[in-house]
């Protein structure tokens, strides 16, 4: 070979490594991105998932994360049809994938489709039966769903798999104020509010203990505090409406559960059904 095209062939090595090594090192990018490595830019990660499920001959592995990983994304922002059919992508690509079963899970119930939370809450747990995160999903559906005890049932099975968050916490917190468990509710809403002191569920859950004890300021001050973080929370509206009536001030009484009953028209049933009526 010529000098002259020996020198050509170098410098077209060079340049289609240099070529692959721009491509590797985009790809990391995306990869890094997708999995979060801004957490505080939801965009970024949805950015860098699409670039990677776009990409043509792209690993299985990885479009299993990445669908996964943008559906997490669709469900932060409330998009719940998107994100569905991103873990409808993960799962035909692993039907073992747990973890895009159990956030599937999580975006039917935001949806109001329990039933079909449960059953992929139920898949996740037939696959992996030690996963702490879908048996608190189940117990967040059950309670939604007014099945209490298998809620109850559920929120001791994550704990005892050592899963340690606030909405466990605060979810057997009202659960159990609802079942008429007062003590041991005031101890799961402290567990919550020592990781998050202003977590307003927990500080609900804890206004509805004080509020099934008779403690009508306690109760008002934990609504406040709830509705300062979530201003339309319809339980601590009408919560704090209830204490405000048996304080005696039946002028705010009214007012915050008139501006509950805006929000959600069945509050007061649900009241009832908690033990606590007008």
């Amino acid at each position: 070979m010529k000098s002259g095209a020996k020198l050509a062939a170098s410098a077209l090595i060079l340049l289609l490594g240099a070529s692959m090594a721009a491509a590797q090192s985009a790809r990391q990018k995306n990869i890094d991105l997708c999995n979060g490595s801004d957490q505080s830019v939801p965009d970024g990660r949805l950015q860098g998932c699409t670039a990677l499920i776009e990409t043509d001959d792209q690993l299985t592995t990885i479009l299993v994360v990445a669908h996964n990983n943008r559906g997490n994304v669709y469900t932060e922002k409330g998009d719940y049809d998107r994100a569905i059919a991103d873990y409808d992508e993960s799962i035909k690509l692993n039907p073992k994938y747990v973890r895009a079963l159990n956030n599937r899970g999580v975006a039917h119930q935001k949806k109001g489709e329990y039933d079909e939370a449960l059953k992929d809450f139920e898949q996740a747990l037939s696959l992996d039966a030690e996963y702490a995160d879908a048996f608190a999903n189940r117990a967040e559906t059950y309670r939604k769903m007014g099945k209490l005890d298998l809620a109850m049932r559920d929120y001791d099975e994550a704990i005892r798999r050592n899963i340690d968050h606030e909405d466990v916490w605060s979810g057997r917190c009202w659960t159990r104020a609802v079942l008429g468990e007062l003590a041991a509710a005031q101890e799961d809403c402290g567990k919550a509010l020592a990781k998050k002191p202003d977590f307003p569920a927990a500080l609900d859950a804890r206004g509805l203990m004080h509020l099934k004890q008779g403690q009508v300021e306690p109760a008002i001050a934990d609504y406040s505090a709830a509705l300062r973080s979530e201003p339309k929370l319809a339980s601590s509206l009408y919560g704090r409406g209830l204490a405000e009536l048996k304080k005696g001030d039946a002028a705010a009484g009214q007012a915050d559960m008139a501006a509950a009953k805006a929000v959600d028209a069945w509050i007061a049933d649900d009241f009832a059904r908690y033990g606590v009526k007008q």
